[in-house]
């Protein structure tokens, strides 16, 4: 039985399949720029949940679409295209832009052991059922037409801001962008008009008139194409509920006259700091340029997964220091089981049973860590089935531990400096001085072992 925090009515419910698949439609990138750890952090969330569900021997059918469109730099119905945008900033087409980007973000996912979905869906390439969604709402009296675009009247829809909590008449002023013209301060754009046709790289022509889809409009259009007008999950930040999401359920449920999705989980933020990640903020890393600092994506997976993916995770290089050297350990004390043998008690059971109820608590993978570790650090319990139950554990976390090899150390020369210094020292019998230097080396990042045939030396 696995339950699951639903944001649409705001508790942990148990979960019940609508079919034989489990449907799935996670919120993706804007390939205008490289995806930051913040967003890495999502994906993260909604790869345990898949494997979750999957290690739960449900089949998942997993969508997550690519927004390469619509998606302008206010979040709402007013400033630049973030594609258009970064045309002008990089003298290339929206399609090389676009394609350059989304390579790279899948090169992240890689990198980090996130599984990849059943399907990419693109906004560029589902046009069309995007301008049927439209004249659907459209015949519906859901919308109206202004200078800028063609909106939605959320005033028509019974419940909208449900998913939020929004108070409706208590919104302030400037909480939504507002436009001149608009029915009400929650209305939001389904298709915006280009204000020089034929300026734009991407720009399509419509019943309404020459322009580009909204953003909010292109997740509903594409999600139900592939998942049906009704499905399991929808997956996305915690940024996504106020606005996005709570758009995209008016407007589907408002074109269908059914329920949307079941299940809406989100994930919390990355913080730097106490504040959200951001390009203003600071904090912003790629992966690529965390490990140009020396972790390897592992680490950051690693430190995701000690955070509930509802709590904020506060993100500085001293906490991935610190989670760097516990998966450290945990790799080494691997690599030393697949050497070691043993007969051993059996506690597969024991240990299945408590790992299951973790997982299976709103994907509590925090206290799934315990577990794995109290397998790992358990003296008694027979190696061969040890490792094959850390091995199927991981099949959740990712962590990719059968694949672990032992490296090759390469050891610096200041710190080779710093050995022969401790030799010298040992052997002039001076062993107080010489346990300061390995204290001094342990902090640098690696360990000695004193050996009858020499020492042997790790990294930490």
């Amino acid at each position: 039985m696995i339950k699951m925090y639903n944001t649409l009515n705001h508790k942990k419910e148990v979960f019940k399949s609508s079919g034989k698949q489990v449907k799935i439609y996670s919120c993706g990138p804007t390939v205008y720029w490289y995806q930051h750890i913040g967003n890495l952090r999502t994906y993260i969330f909604s790869d345990i949940l898949r494997r979750v569900l999957e290690y739960n021997n449900f089949k998942v059918k997993h969508v997550i679409n690519v927004t390469d469109v619509g998606h302008l730099t206010s979040n709402a119905d007013e400033g630049e295209d973030k594609m258009e945008n970064a045309v002008l900033r990089e003298g290339k087409t929206a399609k090389e832009i676009s394609n350059f980007y989304f390579k790279e973000f899948e090169k992240d996912l890689k990198k980090l052991n996130i599984e990849m979905p059943w399907k990419w869906t693109w906004a560029s390439k589902n046009i069309k059922e995007q301008i049927d969604l439209i004249k659907k709402l459209e015949k519906k009296g859901f919308t109206y037409k202004l200078g800028d675009g063609i909106y939605f009247d959320s005033s028509k829809f019974k419940n909208y801001g449900k998913l939020a909590k929004l108070n409706i008449k208590g919104l302030e002023a400037g909480k939504r962008v507002e436009f001149s013209g608009k029915k009400n301060k929650t209305d939001f754009a389904l298709w915006k008009f280009s204000k020089n046709p034929g300026e734009r790289q991407q720009e399509w022509d419509s019943p309404w008139g020459i322009g580009f889809p909204g953003w909010h409009v292109e997740c509903s259009a594409m999600s139900m194409k592939y998942l049906g007008n009704h499905f399991d999950i929808h997956t996305g930040g915690e940024d996504h509920v106020p606005v996005h999401h709570t758009n995209e359920i008016a407007q589907s449920e408002s074109a269908t006259g059914k329920k949307f999705v079941n299940y809406w989980l989100h994930g919390a933020f990355l913080l730097n700091k106490g504040k959200k990640i951001s390009k203003s903020k600071g904090g912003l890393y790629t992966i690529s340029e965390l490990e140009k600092l020396g972790y390897p994506p592992v680490i950051f997976r690693y430190l995701v997964l000690l955070t509930h993916y509802r709590k904020p995770l506060n993100f500085s290089l001293k906490n991935l220091d610190a989670a760097k050297s516990s998966f450290n350990k945990i790799k080494r004390k691997i690599l030393e089981l697949k050497n070691e043998k043993h007969k051993g008690i059996d506690r597969t059971k024991v240990y299945e049973t408590e790992f299951l109820k973790a997982i299976n608590n709103d994907l509590n993978i925090p206290k799934a860590l315990q577990v794995f570790l109290k397998v790992l650090n358990d003296f008694d319990f027979n190696v061969e089935k040890k490792l094959k139950l850390l091995e199927k554990f991981d099949t959740v976390l990712g962590l990719g531990i059968n694949q672990l090899k032992k490296e090759n150390t390469e050891i610096p020369l200041k710190i080779q400096k710093l050995i022969n210094e401790r030799e010298k020292l040992r052997k002039n019998k001076k062993w107080a001085e010489a346990d300061v230097l390995r204290e001094i080396i342990l902090e640098k990042g690696f360990k000695l072992k004193d050996l009858p045939k020499g020492i042997k030396v790790e990294k930490v």
